[in-house]
């Protein structure tokens, strides 16, 4: 017989080294700067409507599904951005909706500006460390290797076995 985890159970978090080839390193950094557009250009949008809103008295939606519509449309028009994966560009837009919600809520509380999350800013080249995210249907775990979507495979130092299979990994 086997016990199941109560419904209310934790996430366990694993940190592991990752050594990375130069050819990796390069498409990684590459997927970063696809994000890093995606998340800037979901700023934009959330400050164009903020403004539209404000001058027309009209409130105008910017929230995760037409950001996603907009990825996608982007997609379509840009070979560049259609050359990564959309597994992380889809994360990246999700993060930016949960960061926006949380500004919002902390100003609706009107939580001490010391304490509210500020609304998310335009990430900067030099100024912000690249991390991609990654869900169950953009990795996969192969002969202790981890393959990306995107076919980057990057090589995992094994300090303990994992518990269980993953559901997401941040890169």
């Amino acid at each position: 017989m086997t016990a199941t985890p109560p419904d209310d159970a934790g996430h366990a978090r694993y940190m592991y080294r990752l050594r990375v080839s130069k050819t990796a390193a390069t498409s990684l950094e590459a997927e970063w700067a696809r994000c890093r557009w995606v998340w800037n250009e979901c700023v934009h949008q959330s400050k164009a409507a903020h403004h539209q809103s404000r001058s027309t008295g009209v409130k105008v939606a910017r929230g995760p599904a037409q950001l996603d519509k907009m990825l996608t449309e982007a997609r379509c028009r840009t070979a560049w951005l259609r050359e990564g994966s959309s597994v992380p560009q889809q994360q990246v837009t999700r993060d930016f909706g949960k960061s926006r919600a949380k500004a919002l809520k902390d100003i609706k509380d009107r939580l001490p500006m010391a304490r509210r999350a500020g609304m998310p800013r335009v990430k900067k080249k030099h100024h912000s460390d690249p991390s991609l995210n990654y869900t169950r249907r953009g990795f996969r775990l192969k002969d202790g290797k981890l393959h990306l979507a995107g076919g980057v495979v990057v090589t995992v130092v094994w300090s303990r076995e994992l518990p269980a299979d993953p559901s997401s990994v941040r890169v």
